[in-house]
């Protein structure tokens, strides 16, 4: 594990924690991927953040005009935090960080579903539904248009891929046709 993980875990956790005490916990995970996404989104604004030429007073004074105001105290103290101690690379793994240890506090998982076509909001919850007995946790979901996919569906859970594929039945299938060949 890298030295850049284990610390995005921390302050990840610290967060946490804070968000907790606050009761602020959805609040500050929306926050944080909103954050991310504007930064994921400006290129050349995640540049300047990021770029160790540019001073610490300067980069807080960006963050300042375009955040202050808009986030919760905690976030921004966070996100003020992190340009402080030069940590600004850390922001997309601290937000991804907190959303997990929040899932998991809270007994919730992010489950994405890989389909050929849309899928209405009523099969979605059926399959949260389905998801949410298997593992025990509130799954919330996102759908995804997979064209590359024959029929069916591919539901990730963390790291965990549940293949309803029409193309991952087929490959079981040869599998299985395979080894009772061997036999």
């Amino acid at each position: 594990m890298s030295q850049d993980t284990i610390v995005a875990k921390r302050y990840a956790k610290a967060l946490f924690e804070l968000a907790q005490e606050q009761d602020l916990i959805a609040q500050v995970e929306e926050e944080l991927q909103s954050v991310a996404a504007v930064l994921r989104d400006n290129g050349d604004f995640a540049k300047l953040v990021k770029h160790p030429g540019i001073g610490t007073e300067a980069k807080a004074t960006m963050l300042k005009s375009i955040f202050e105001g808009k986030l919760s105290e905690i976030t921004f103290n966070t996100l003020l935090l992190l340009v402080e101690k030069g940590r600004e690379e850390l922001l997309d793994a601290l937000a991804t960080y907190f959303t997990a240890i929040a899932s998991d506090a809270l007994g919730q998982a992010k489950a994405t579903v890989y389909t050929p076509v849309d899928l209405s909001e009523t099969e979605l919850g059926s399959i949260a539904a389905k998801f949410s007995a298997v593992t025990g946790k509130q799954i919330r979901v996102e759908s995804v248009l997979d064209k590359s996919l024959l029929g069916g569906i591919q539901v990730r859970i963390g790291d965990r891929l549940y293949d309803g594929s029409l193309a991952g039945k087929l490959e079981r299938l040869k599998k299985t046709l395979n080894q009772s060949q061997a036999l």
